[in-house]
């Protein structure tokens, strides 16, 4: 039997007002999870993400992603992945990138609850041995892997496809136009969490909530 998965919304906003009235939409909308994206927020002061995280008060993702991988975050690593430290105990699952530097990556892994180790390639998709790779050291990491990569061709997509199939407990997905559809697919072949937008993607070809929910739903009832 296949779980439903768990929708998240990511929140890319500024400001606290702005951030409290995504996150509310999100949840009245019915997502499962919000992702609070700290490296788009002006104020990144710890206590008050905390509070924040404590108004948002709705199962959350962390995550203060890195500039390399698509995140806006202008400090350094040192401070960077010492906020994400600092809020750990507020924050249902940490997300923290697998090409960040050891020493503070294992930081970030002790604090959390549960720790999404995470890779992304808005370019290409790595060959499947490599996402393979990828997922393995990711998992001997944290609680959860994830990967999201840019295809260039459908082959692309089902190498995705194959790599959750192939581990557990690991959230692909294939970003942009061609990828859209792994977005619903994955959670059929056992993909924990998948991400949908409320009103605007955060990353390319993502579905908006409704038309995940639907999808999913329907999927998922026509197995059973």
């Amino acid at each position: 039997m296949i779980l439903k998965p768990l929708i998240c919304v990511p929140i890319l906003k500024k400001d606290r007002k702005t951030v409290l009235k995504v996150a509310s939409e999100a949840i009245n909308a019915g997502a499962d999870l919000v992702e609070l994206r700290i490296d788009a927020l002006l104020d990144t002061d710890p206590q008050s993400i905390i509070h924040l995280i404590e108004e948002i008060n709705h199962p959350l993702i962390a995550t203060n992603r890195m500039r390399g991988e698509g995140g806006y975050f202008m400090g350094s690593e040192a401070l960077r992945t010492e906020i994400l430290v600092e809020v750990a105990d507020y924050a249902d699952y940490l997300d923290i990138e697998l090409q960040t530097d050891e020493q503070y990556r294992s930081r970030v892994i002790r604090a959390a609850k549960s720790a999404i180790i995470s890779y992304h390639d808005f370019q290409k998709t790595p060959y499947l041995k490599e996402l393979l790779e990828i997922v393995k050291r990711e998992k001997e990491l944290g609680n959860i892997a994830k990967f999201a990569v840019m295809p260039q061709n459908m082959q692309d997509t089902l190498n995705v496809l194959q790599v959750i199939n192939q581990a557990d407990n690991t959230i692909g997905i294939a970003m942009g136009e061609l990828g859209r559809y792994t977005r619903v697919v994955a959670p059929l072949l056992g993909s924990p969490i998948t991400y949908a937008s409320l009103g605007g993607e955060s990353a390319p070809g993502q579905l908006d909530l409704k038309h995940t929910q639907d999808i999913i739903d329907k999927l998922m009832d026509g197995g059973e």
